[in-house]
């Protein structure tokens, strides 16, 4: 989304946009069984700097209905067995809370993101190896189908995409691993 190179060598296809109708497009092309939205926050951030000369609260009602339309079309959309999987920063309040980060109050006071999930993976560090924590300590919004796995994991996607399809009895996606990486980045 930002322009960043991948964390990791591969020659995965993606896409170079930040436009909702683009990603939709791709997505709805159906040629992989899992996408990735890098950095999704940045569809959020990319419109308030693109509408940063507007006034009033239209900007952030549109803003928070765009990404909540990406999600609408994601659930509702897409086949059974495609996944779409949205890679988010975070933000910690001064308790501790830990939520997705967005912009605006509209997503948090009337929605919720995590909310929308059943799976939510927070990414954490030791400073050496990361992991996912599957389920929440009570300050993370991590949570995750019960018996789906243990309370934390390796930071490896492809397993976790193996894991979810034998979970709910999906197809594999092994001939499309590349799809796993679809990166979504700024258009120039």
């Amino acid at each position: 989304m930002a322009g960043k190179p991948l964390p990791f060598r591969t020659k995965i296809p993606y896409a170079k946009t930040s436009d909702y109708d683009v990603i939709r497009k791709v997505i709805k092309q159906g040629t992989r069984k899992a996408y990735v939205i890098d950095d999704s926050q940045y569809l959020m951030a990319f419109f308030m700097f693109n509408h940063v000369n507007e006034t009033g609260y239209g900007k952030f009602t549109k803003c928070a209905v765009d990404f909540r339309n990406l999600i609408d079309f994601i659930v509702n959309e897409t086949p059974d067995d495609t996944i779409v999987y949205l890679l988010h920063h975070i933000d910690k309040d001064e308790q501790g809370f830990i939520k997705a980060k967005t912009q605006g109050k509209m997503l948090d006071n009337q929605l919720t993101l995590e909310g929308l999930f059943t799976i939510v993976l927070l990414c954490e560090t030791d400073g050496k190896k990361h992991w996912f924590t599957t389920q929440s300590n009570g300050l993370t919004p991590a949570k995750s189908p019960m018996e789906m796995f243990p309370d934390k994991i390796d930071n490896d996607l492809k397993a976790v995409d193996s894991t979810v399809r034998d979970y709910y009895n999906l197809a594999r996606n092994e001939s499309q691993l590349s799809g796993v990486a679809a990166k979504l980045k700024e258009e120039k």
